[in-house]
């Protein structure tokens, strides 16, 4: 675990600020500790051996701890806003980032756990900015400056800080590498919790309905438990390492304390030298002492910015960035040998397929289950680079061409199309957001959903719609589009069979081009051909 990650300063502008901030106050305090040290030693000196007044001395320690306060309120101001920039910056970049890796991406990702990181875990990076930078830059510019300073007073004191400095950040090194481990696995631990809580809420309908509710409840006392032994463990270990680097920097302190106080009784040393000494030397260890404590309370958020990196450092699919994309309308679609394996599989998702997709005819994709025919509209939307084969539009490879502007061509609805709260109304113009009433009327029409009215409520993961209704609005969203190609994964699922003639008849009449995943007799009864996945035959009927 890096004490400061150079991939934090390059994603987030942010985070080079603050530290810049944080050099010039870690400076300025420096300062300022040694002409406090400076200040008391003179006043104490001055009133042990000449009785001298302290009012100046007095004024200028009343000047230098408003000016430590006043230091300490800018770090922490500077921290906050830093930190708040920076997960801003760092969720937007992951956001953009997954959309462009893509659902096939996101499919192997626990959906749950990225949602955790994105908050919770991001959140974490409050303690790293606020506490443990401002530390780890007050350890690199303070101890250089005391020790320093000691020296123009008092070599062999000096000489001692320096000598014995060093073990803290040996001692803080090794309990890192303890602490990393434990906040991995207290990382791991609370994405695993979320992951199975937000399984058990999802299904709990299911759950109820066959009876095994109740015994969930084991389970997640199980990976709660999990949870908080990990959490404990790293506070166990924090505490630990606290006491640990106090009791060093304490023995080191008393080694200084012990030759100054020598030197003095023998007369080497003056009594103002010797005090400057005794209070800047436990002002060198303060910082790494502090750095070692506030590791612990950053440890979390560096752990969960090392998933952030993880997500940015997956490397994007290799496209284009022609826009000049053929209007599919006009120009049919071609796929050559397309040959997809995802990463950790044997056998080939989508072995030498073929297809030709010509404008306005309607194709239904068919075959066994898991013979491809999902990934075949991953291919076509970009979703997924195939290891051999082409997809080929007017003369060119669509890779050729920009995602975003690629995509256009496409309106696409999955096997589990999600809706968000709101309206029917609402979630219809997703698909083109300054679409009239009468067109989301039109829309719901050619999708067999005429029944619904607009202003239907729509729950989160379109709950208060049925199964069919849920299906009819997301195909509705796509017909509402400028598409001129609709991609439909088996997109009369759940339906009865007037709901599935109606939708048949809507899409008929609407003219698009339409490749859709079939199983139902009807829906592959309503197509112009009909593909069979799975072979290297194209059948026609």
């Amino acid at each position: 675990m890096k004490p400061l990650d150079p991939r934090l300063l390059r994603r987030a502008r942010g985070a080079r600020v603050f530290l810049a901030a944080s050099v010039l106050i870690g400076v300025a305090s420096g300062v300022l500790i040694i002409v406090q040290a400076v200040l008391l030693a003179r006043g104490i000196a001055g009133v042990v051996l000449h009785g001298s007044p302290v009012t100046a001395v007095a004024w200028g320690l009343g000047a230098v701890v408003a000016g430590r306060a006043l230091l300490v309120w800018a770090q922490e101001v500077v921290a906050q806003r830093a930190a708040a920039a920076v997960k801003s910056t760092l969720r937007k970049q992951v956001l953009q980032h997954s959309l462009k890796l893509g659902p096939v991406w996101l499919s192997g990702e626990r959906s749950s756990a990225l949602t955790t990181l994105l908050t919770k875990g991001l959140d974490d990076l409050d303690p790293y900015f606020a506490r443990y930078l401002p530390q780890l830059v007050l350890a690199s510019t303070v101890p250089a400056g005391v020790i320093g300073w000691m020296a123009t007073g008092d070599l062999i004191a000096a000489g001692t800080v320096l000598i014995t400095l060093p073990l803290i950040p040996i001692f803080m090194a090794l309990i890192g590498w303890a602490t990393q481990a434990r906040s991995r696995r207290r990382q791991h631990a609370l994405a695993v919790l979320a992951h199975h809580f937000a399984d058990v809420v999802g299904g709990l309908t299911t759950l109820k309905l066959f009876g095994r509710a109740k015994a969930q409840v084991t389970a997640v006392r199980r990976v709660t438990d999990e949870h908080r032994k990990a959490s404990m463990g790293s506070l166990r270990l924090a505490f630990l390492s606290s006491f640990a680097l106090e009791l060093l920097a304490s023995i080191s302190v008393a080694l200084v304390a012990v030759g100054v106080g020598l030197r003095l009784v023998d007369g080497k040393l003056g009594l103002e030298t010797a005090l400057m000494v005794l209070i800047l030397a436990p002002e060198a260890y303060l910082p790494l002492r502090q750095v070692g404590l506030q590791f612990h309370a950053s440890a979390d958020g560096v752990a969960a910015s090392e998933e952030v990196f993880r997500v940015l450092e997956t490397p994007l699919p290799q496209r284009g960035d022609r826009t000049d994309v053929p209007d599919l309308r006009t120009i049919p679609l071609y796929l050559y040998d397309v040959t997809v394996t995802y990463p950790g599989r044997e056998e080939a998702a989508l072995d030498g397929f073929d297809l030709e997709l010509h404008p306005g005819e309607v194709v239904a994709l068919t075959g066994a289950s898991g013979a491809g025919k999902s990934t075949a509209l991953a291919v076509l939307l970009g979703f997924v680079e195939p290891q051999r084969g082409v997809v080929v539009v007017g003369g060119s490879a669509a890779d050729e061409f920009d995602p975003v502007v690629w995509r256009r061509q496409f309106a696409w609805v999955p096997q589990r199309p999600g809706l968000r709260l709101g309206t029917v109304a609402d979630n219809v113009r997703l698909g083109k957001p300054d679409a009239s009433d009468d067109e989301v009327r039109m829309a719901l029409l050619t999708a067999g959903a005429g029944e619904l009215e607009l202003d239907k409520a729509v729950g989160e993961q379109g709950q208060l719609l049925s199964g069919g209704q849920q299906r009819r609005v997301a195909l509705a969203r796509a017909v509402i589009t400028d598409a001129p190609v609709l991609l439909l994964d088996e997109p009369t699922a759940g339906l009865d069979a007037d709901a599935e003639a109606a939708v048949v008849a809507g899409l008929r009449a609407s003219g698009r081009t339409v490749l859709m995943v079939a199983h139902r007799p009807a829906l592959i009864a309503a197509a112009d051909r009909t593909v069979t996945v799975g072979t290297r035959e194209l059948v026609k009927v």
